[in-house]
């Protein structure tokens, strides 16, 4: 990742401890402890939100926006996440929250679930291509497409380029504030995401697949919950109608995005670490068959998110609670773009996305494959036990720190003890032998 690329995850250093739980849970391997607490080395990481959820001290913090940020702004137009609606207890209208949200100072609410319908239809419409390389990866979770793009690059054909929800959901809610508001440009305008993860604010910060995001800002669910809940209770009917159906907020968990699509050849999977699995199997054609693969970077899904409230599985059970009250869709992509069978251009990613190879030992293959044989040398001779207590994640990640000269051979703990008792019995015998 280039220089200049803006990470949603940091570190607090008075709270780090220095324990190893972040260091063996990230999927990039970028963390590091060194001098006693946590390093994050800023190419590798995708700022999944695993080591805010897995730190025990609260040290990982995710940077966002606060909605006082965006005071200038003639027009603030929330987005909330589909997963907003599993916060709230003893919901039954999602009208509630919408108007609650008007209440705390926003001018106005355009759902992401709304836009998630429309891309449902979009992707039915694209796995109809013949063109179409699968299985078909979803691209709405920004941590899975990082991570292709620095892990998996043979998979990146595979990508679906289509612009996620909240990304379109921008768009269409700019567009529809112009057009009632007609004495509004579009510099007077903000679109604040409310997010469930670290992930989404990185993608406003560093957009995939288009040049330049919608989004203006991105705002915690965490954050939003404390004035949300007392705003709720300073009215009796709610204002606001919402205009999401049943897929819409089944994105909030796994496999909600799958569903929607009216096909039985699908995989969804959530958690970082049984991704990895799955792309791995991906990477090895061992699904053939399958046309569609949903990933969530966040366990049971964007309900998971590190920046949510409540417990996911609770906030899961409410969206299906929730869901008995709704249609099964209020939005239809002829509202939006005809009625023929194709996909609009508009909705397409305008640019690519590249292999990062931030995992590369040298730019000269030549010296690419010495500094691979070293590492192989190196970990030979380590305990390969993974233990972290030299500050890596593992004995193989030890090895690529000593050749890229970031560490040495004597990191290693359990060797370096076994060369202080192997001292102790040349001693003891040199000792025994005097006598």
């Amino acid at each position: 990742m280039s220089e200049q690329y803006r990470h949603s995850v940091s570190l607090d250093l008075d709270k780090c401890k220095g324990c190893t739980n972040c260091l063996k849970r990230c999927p990039t391997e970028a963390i590091r402890i060194r001098g006693g607490h946590a390093v994050i080395k800023s190419e590798r990481c995708i700022d999944c939100g695993e080591c805010i959820r897995v730190c025990p001290y609260r040290a990982k913090i995710p940077k966002c926006d606060k909605l006082e940020d965006f005071a200038d702004y003639k027009w603030k137009i929330a987005i909330p996440a589909p997963a907003l609606y599993g916060q709230i207890d003893k919901l039954d209208d999602l009208d509630y929250i919408l108007t609650g949200l008007v209440e705390l100072g926003f001018d106005d609410v355009f759902e992401v679930a709304r836009a998630a319908e429309l891309v449902s239809e979009y992707t039915r419409r694209y796995l109809r291509r013949e063109d179409v390389v699968k299985p078909v990866i979803s691209s709405a979770c920004p941590a899975v497409v990082r991570l292709i793009s620095v892990r998996f690059p043979y998979l990146l054909d595979n990508v679906l380029p289509i612009m996620p929800p909240v990304e379109l959901a921008a768009r269409l809610a700019k567009q529809e504030a112009m057009r009632r508001h007609p004495e509004l440009k579009e510099k007077d305008i903000c679109a604040l995401f409310i997010s469930p993860c670290p992930a989404k604010v990185s993608y406003a910060r560093n957009p995939i697949g288009v040049e330049k995001s919608a989004i203006d800002g991105v705002l915690s669910i965490s954050d939003i919950y404390f004035r949300l809940v007392p705003a709720m209770k300073k009215f009796e009917t709610p204002y606001v109608t919402s205009r999401s159906g049943i897929i819409g907020i089944s994105w909030a968990g796994s496999g909600g995005e799958s569903s929607a699509l009216l096909n039985d050849k699908y995989l969804a999977a959530d958690g970082i670490e049984n991704i990895i699995k799955v792309l791995d199997e991906i990477e090895k054609e061992n699904f053939a068959g399958l046309e569609f693969i949903e990933l969530n970077a966040c366990s049971g899904g964007c309900v998971g998110g590190a920046m949510n409230m409540e417990n996911p599985f609770i906030a899961k059970a409410r969206l299906q609670n929730l869901r008995r009250f709704l249609p099964v869709s209020q939005n239809r992509v002829q509202d939006i773009a005809g009625h023929d069978d194709e996909v609009p251009e508009e909705v397409f990613w305008s640019t690519g996305v590249t292999y990062e190879p931030i995992l590369q030992l040298d730019e000269n293959r030549a010296e690419a494959l010495r500094k691979m044989q070293r590492m192989q040398e190196i970990g030979g001779h380590l305990p390969n036990l993974d233990c972290g207590s030299c500050g890596a994640p593992s004995c193989m990640a030890l090895a690529e720190d000593i050749v890229r000269g970031e560490a040495d051979d004597s990191d290693c703990v359990i060797r370096m003890r076994q060369q202080i008792e192997d001292i102790w019995r040349t001693m003891g015998r040199m000792v025994h032998d005097g006598e």
